[in-house]
């Protein structure tokens, strides 16, 4: 009956002020917290210019972001709310950070679809049609895309027909060079990096090794002789950077650390090689093959930083995906031809965003509560509970 008589206007500006609340707590939460988390983020300095004793300059650094297993959920084993959540919160962080930082380059290394190795036409071209829309970027910006396991199969389930509607998409070949402001950027087709002969593993290692020769003769190394670089096309000469979505060759996790690297119960669980890793032969040769100065690549889903060979660093990118943790982050890289810098960026944890609209559920229901006077203020409680006592 006391709601009854409240006066109609003191009821619509009340409901007015819970509407208010649950909008600004949705909009921040989905929106506008990306901005605040993403500008914190800065592009790291890299102390070599475009020259040696040149200074740098702005127009010398190449501003790259790399990210990795985006894991696009398809029409077999994705719900359509987990996919309306993810892909919400994948587009938001994707398009918040071009705005921010306006990156020159975007490396995606891999495991872009869940089930594209499995999906029929119709299927790859909806997932398709929807990473393109949320992964949409300005003409200023170039995207970079790289297969993974889940995009192409597992070696065993790898056929030409996955690997060339792949490749006509992203416009991706394995052993493709990307050059950028003097800067050798080098795709590797990893699953195809099986070392058994296969066709399109062949046709794969034919490429690289090629791609190889002609940096070699680049940077003029020793045992690459003038008449064998007489007629081959010089490219930058600058040690490349590696892309890929396997990692090379590493006994576990053990090493890794950080917030965002492995859970500890599973750090010290061995790779399995061709499988979590590539194969000691398989690292051995891209190493041998390119020198590189930088490996990347993703598939683990945790972050690690790991040396090669003493001197070669490799970072495994952390999934882009709050479906596979908390704390998704991508790496920012700031690059000349003779030097690098890197820089994790991270997402908003899940935990938090939950963290908030739990409190502010908290509130709306106390404010409910107290406006209807059903929420009994603690001095007239403890008052009760005297008068019981006395009687």
């Amino acid at each position: 009956s006391s709601v009854k008589n409240l006066p109609l206007k003191k009821r619509l500006c009340f409901l007015l002020k819970l509407v208010c609340l649950v909008s600004s707590v949705l909009v921040f939460c989905e929106f506008f917290i990306y901005y605040v988390v993403i500008f914190q983020c800065r592009w790291p300095e890299v102390k070599g210019g475009a020259d040696v004793g040149q200074k740098e300059t702005s127009t010398s650094v190449l501003k790259a972001i790399v990210l990795a297993d985006t894991h696009l959920l398809g029409e077999i084993k994705g719900h359509w709310l987990d996919k309306l959540r993810r892909e919400w919160q994948m587009e938001r962080s994707f398009q918040t950070a071009l705005w921010l930082l306006q990156p020159d380059l975007v490396f995606v290394l891999g495991d872009v679809f869940d089930e594209g190795k499995w999906s029929s036409p119709q299927a790859w071209a909806d997932d398709v049609r929807r990473f393109r829309k949320m992964f949409r970027y300005p003409a200023s910006t170039e995207l970079v895309v790289v297969a993974g396991n889940h995009d192409v199969g597992f070696h065993y389930e790898m056929t030409a027909y996955k690997v060339n509607r792949f490749e006509k998409v992203f416009n991706f070949t394995s052993g493709k060079l990307i050059a950028r402001k003097g800067i050798n950027f080098v795709l590797v087709n990893s699953v195809a990096m099986e070392g058994d002969g296969c066709a399109l593993c062949r046709s794969s290692e034919a490429k690289l090794a090629a791609l190889s020769h002609k940096l070699n003769c680049s940077q003029q190394r020793p045992n690459h002789s003038d008449t064998r670089c007489s007629d081959v096309e010089k490219l930058p000469a600058s040690a490349p950077i590696l892309l890929q979505h396997y990692p090379l060759y590493r006994k576990s996790d053990a090493e890794c650390s950080g917030e965002d690297s492995a859970p500890p119960e599973e750090k010290n669980i061995p790779f399995k090689e061709k499988y979590d890793v590539l194969s000691r032969e398989a690292s051995q040769k891209l190493l041998w093959w390119f020198h590189p100065r930088l490996v990347l690549s993703g598939h683990t889903h945790s972050a690690c930083e790991v040396l090669h060979a003493g001197n070669v660093p490799e970072i495994s990118v952390p999934s882009f995906s709050w479906r596979n943790r908390n704390n998704p982050s991508f790496i920012m890289a700031s690059v000349t031809p003779t030097d690098f810098s890197l820089q994790k960026c991270f997402l908003p944890s899940e935990s938090r965003v939950f963290a908030i609209y739990c409190a502010a559920g908290a509130l709306l229901l106390i404010l409910i509560l107290a406006h209807f006077q059903l929420l009994t203020p603690p001095f007239y409680f403890a008052q009760r509970l005297i008068s019981k006592h006395k009687a």
